[in-house]
């Protein structure tokens, strides 16, 4: 069931409330305290865009392997995005980029019981038809700016949560190694040499070899060592905004 509301505070607190059941989707057009990864505020331009949350179940899934239910959200975007010809890379962890350019951004939360999840909150930003964006903004895009059109968005909505269904079944199913090769097979700057940064400011030069099953980004080092880094122990140091 998708309830779609005109504000909210933040479609992820929203589905919080026990009610929800798996797959239930909110959908807002304005979220007042809207939130993106690493505590950042995610911006979108109220009725241009989607700014939605899905319930998950997610029971069979250890928590150790979490990650692999990111992986499901994110190839479905990708899977999504180009039933409009829009080819996108999945930039780790769960940032969907068209180029060198953010088009939608993933926020997952998630509860246990004991050592598998419980419940899982999926927060999704996607930019639809916003065109301008705000100068503070690195590196925006949207579907209208890579491939002028005026979208649906509640057609966009649905393929997506039929993609989601569709590759969520075959993780239920127990098909990991598939999900994972095709999540490889879509990252951004795989095999290829790029700029990181250390939260102390520290730049380094690194070749993404892959992610474990537990989030783990595995990076190969000038000197050739292979160093695993968790979510926030770096970042990606983007190409300047022209």
């Amino acid at each position: 069931m998708i309830y779609h509301k005109a504000t909210t505070t933040s479609t992820n607190d929203d589905a919080r409330h026990g009610d929800y059941e798996h797959f239930d989707t909110i959908w807002a057009e304005h979220q007042t305290v809207g939130r993106g990864q690493r505590g950042h505020t995610w911006h979108s331009a109220e009725g241009d865009n989607l700014t939605f949350s899905v319930v998950l179940t997610p029971t069979f899934l250890p928590a150790v392997e979490q990650f692999l239910l990111s992986e499901v959200v994110a190839l479905a975007l990708v899977a999504t995005l180009e039933e409009y010809d829009i080819a996108c890379r999945i930039k780790w962890t769960n940032d969907i980029y068209a180029g060198d350019r953010k088009i939608a951004g993933v926020l997952i939360e998630h509860s246990l019981a004991g050592d598998t999840l419980a419940r899982t909150i999926v927060g999704i930003g996607l930019n639809v038809n916003q065109q301008h964006f705000p100068d503070d903004l690195p590196n925006p895009t949207s579907m209208a700016v890579e491939r002028p059109a005026t979208y649906d968005r509640e057609e966009v909505l649905s393929r997506f949560l039929d993609n989601l269904k569709r590759l969520y079944t075959v993780l239920e199913a127990g098909n990991k190694e598939s999900v994972e090769e095709l999540y490889h097979t879509t990252m951004y700057h795989l095999g290829e040499r790029h700029t990181y940064a250390y939260p102390t400011g520290e730049l380094f030069e690194a070749t993404i070899r892959g992610v474990r099953r537990s989030g783990e980004l595995r990076l190969e080092h000038a000197d050739g060592t292979v160093h695993e880094y968790a979510f926030k122990e770096l970042e990606f140091v983007l190409p300047h905004r022209p």
